[in-house]
């Protein structure tokens, strides 16, 4: 079916950590065909923003035709969203991207910051045997949604919740073993991740957080840096928007 841009409709809202929201929409038509790492486009009502904000999709309803969206507030755009109510409505466009791969091998689940929402999808739908890592600044949210779903193992920058350190940190002292790694969070992370993947041999899909622009591949803003040429700039870059924004860990250069 392709993308879809649609006026949904915000079924609710709630503030789950500080500056954190969880956003539930009904776009069934979107709904049906997304899949777990994928994401939407959301476009603000204020003329002057004409660019949307990309956000990944946390949880998909495929009955209810219901998307979860969980994000930060990082700038206006955000702070817009985190405003509206059951009242509202909102333009969206998706989904967007190509989103993880299920593999019925052992699987590590990783997720850092609001890396963490687009896991949750995964976490769902994988039939495999999860271990589920994930890593906070200084306060927690979503984990205990986690929890059906596989071991839940954490880690804080201040020690606090889990492990001191990161979620390397907490895969090392935990001893934490699987066959397939599927990744989501801040770069410094997905690199460290990449090392002891290809060091240890371990398939990765990592899932790379950057700032979009378009969310379509048209306008270049998002490129990452591959081993291969990019067959529409015909250099060594990969548009995480189109081409990810899940990447296998040889793929690309962090």
């Amino acid at each position: 079916m392709g993308k879809i841009k649609m006026e949904a409709k915000i079924i609710r809202q709630d503030e789950i950590a500080t500056d954190i929201y969880s956003m539930v929409i009904d776009a069934p038509e979107i709904a049906s065909q997304a899949v777990p790492g994928q994401f939407i486009d959301v476009y603000s009502a204020d003329g002057s923003k004409l660019l949307p904000r990309p956000i990944s999709l946390c949880e998909i309803d495929r009955a209810a035709g219901t998307l979860r969206i969980v994000y930060r507030i990082a700038g206006k755009g955000t702070k817009e969203f985190s405003m509206l109510t059951s009242d509202h409505t909102i333009t969206i466009l998706g989904p967007l991207g190509n989103g993880f791969t299920k593999k019925d091998k052992k699987a590590i689940l990783i997720g850092g910051g609001i890396g963490i929402p687009p896991m949750l999808q995964l976490a769902k739908e994988l039939t495999c045997e999860k271990s589920i890592v994930l890593g906070f600044r200084d306060e927690e949210f979503l984990s205990e949604e986690f929890e059906p779903y596989g071991t839940v193992y954490k880690s804080s920058d201040n020690g606090a919740i889990g492990v001191k350190g990161t979620v390397m940190d907490a895969i090392r002292e935990y001893g934490i073993e699987g066959t397939e790694i599927y990744a989501c969070g801040p770069t410094p992370m997905l690199r460290a991740i990449q090392s002891y993947a290809l060091e240890h041999g371990i398939e990765a899909q990592l899932s790379l957080e950057e700032r979009m622009a378009c969310g379509v591949g048209a306008c270049l803003a998002c490129v990452c840096k591959s081993k291969g040429i990019d067959d529409h700039s015909q250099v060594k870059n990969k548009r995480v928007c189109k081409d990810g924004p899940v990447f296998y860990a040889e793929e690309v250069e962090l």
